[in-house]
């Protein structure tokens, strides 16, 4: 006999962008929000009963009214808003999950009086997931699409060979990868004070960026976890970090038929190969802590 498992519903990827104009200068916010809920709904599924839903699109029209009442002040403190009302505001929904993408933007300098012309900056995306039940809250923030290499200071050498091995070892390599990544913070309730989300961000990304800058890599997976390790030692709001590292490969070209030379420490030429690519992933966790942030970062 079948039986209804987890489910949930919402409305997905509502672009909403909050412009706040203090006198000539202007201020952008653009997010991604995508809202879940979940909660009473067997009635839906088995007989068509919609008497316990909430239309997706009144979560839509929610997300844009919040967004002119309360402001964006950050991903994650607009999660929590969303989240706290649909909880809160409708019996038949027990938990709420919001996904959140901020797209950053940068100001134009101009010869113009007015501070209002920007470009799409060409970084990474932040991320942001809040989930709450009515009691307890979930925050995980995280960034996708940061691309860093190392150009030197990188070794890979000493590792298994059998009869299928044809790569060379490494003591002088490129190491670059497109940084994906997520951090569970230890807030849970609303008698503790809540992170400075926009601060914790910024020094979160510092210390990773300081970390993948610092270690002399002989593995991606070291650098990886001198990464999570950093920032778990010095932000003490953050319980686990999880990273996905591609390894961007830079593989020297044999310049050999036309009789040069590719010499790494004179002007070395290098195919950056985009696939197939080595997949590095690890959680770094506080000590005692749980893991509880996804293997695949592409659910979270």
């Amino acid at each position: 006999m079948p039986i209804l498992g987890q489910n949930q519903y919402g409305k997905a990827e509502n672009r909403v962008v909050r412009i706040t104009r203090d006198g000539a200068t202007h201020h952008i916010k653009d997010l991604n929000v995508s809202v879940a809920l979940s909660g009473d709904m067997d009635e839906v599924h088995l007989s068509g009963s919609n008497a316990h839903v909430l239309p997706t699109d009144t979560t839509k029209n929610t997300v844009y009214a919040f967004a002119k009442e309360h402001g964006i002040e950050s991903a994650e403190q607009f999660g929590i808003h969303l989240a706290r009302h649909f909880v809160t505001s409708q019996p038949a929904i027990h938990r709420a999950r919001i996904r959140i993408e901020e797209y950053s933007w940068e100001r134009i300098a101009h010869s113009g009086k007015g501070a209002h012309s920007f470009v799409r900056a060409g970084r990474e995306t932040r991320l942001a997931q809040i989930t709450y039940d009515g009691s307890a809250w979930e925050v995980v923030s995280g960034l996708k699409d940061l691309t860093v290499m190392n150009s030197t200071h990188s070794e890979f050498w000493g590792y298994v060979k059998d009869r299928y091995t044809t790569l060379p070892e490494a003591h002088d390599r490129i190491l670059a990868t497109d940084v994906s990544g997520r951090w569970r913070f230890n807030w849970t309730d609303d008698e503790q004070p809540a992170p400075a989300w926009d601060t914790s961000y910024e020094q979160v990304k510092r210390h990773m960026l300081e970390a993948f800058a610092e270690t002399y890599s002989l593995s991606l997976q070291q650098t990886l976890y001198a990464m999570g390790a950093r920032i778990i030692d010095h932000r003490g709001e953050i319980d686990e970090v999880r990273f996905s590292l591609p390894n961007k490969h830079h593989f020297l070209v044999d310049l050999g038929p036309f009789g040069l030379e590719n010499d790494t420490a004179d002007g070395a030429v290098y195919f950056a190969a985009d696939r197939p690519y080595g997949l590095i992933e690890a959680t770094v966790l506080r000590d005692g802590a749980e893991a509880r942030i996804p293997a695949d970062l592409t659910n979270l």
